[in-house]
């Protein structure tokens, strides 16, 4: 299945990550996933508000939580820069499906990365 917003479609998730040699592919690759998953539930379940965005939002943050555990054991990691660029995908997904006045800081708030 794949997302039916255009904006969404046509934009490359975790970009930066993918082309520093630092966080390995495969899990970058899974990053991406997990955000394409969001976005689907997005348009599956069409938040109506902040604190049903945020619901979708903060699981997929857990589902980050658990591959910043393999990008450990892998020699990597979630640091600064990465959860930058990873929170700005998550204001980004928000941003598309009409959340533009979202809370980065509470999209993400159960980061551990």
């Amino acid at each position: 299945m794949s997302v039916m917003n255009e904006q969404v479609a046509g934009h490359a998730f975790l970009r930066s990550m993918h082309d520093d040699p630092y966080f390995p592919g495969h899990l970058v690759d899974e990053g991406k996933a997990i955000l394409l998953r969001l976005c689907l539930r997005m348009e599956a379940e069409q938040p109506s508000g902040p604190d049903s965005l945020y619901k979708l939002t903060q699981a997929a943050t857990e589902e980050f939580n658990l591959l910043d555990e393999r990008f450990g054991a892998a020699g990597s990691g979630i640091e600064t820069v990465a959860r930058e660029w990873i929170c700005e995908e998550f204001w980004f997904v928000a941003s598309a499906y009409g959340f533009t006045d979202a809370d980065v800081e509470v999209l993400t708030a159960n980061r551990d990365w």
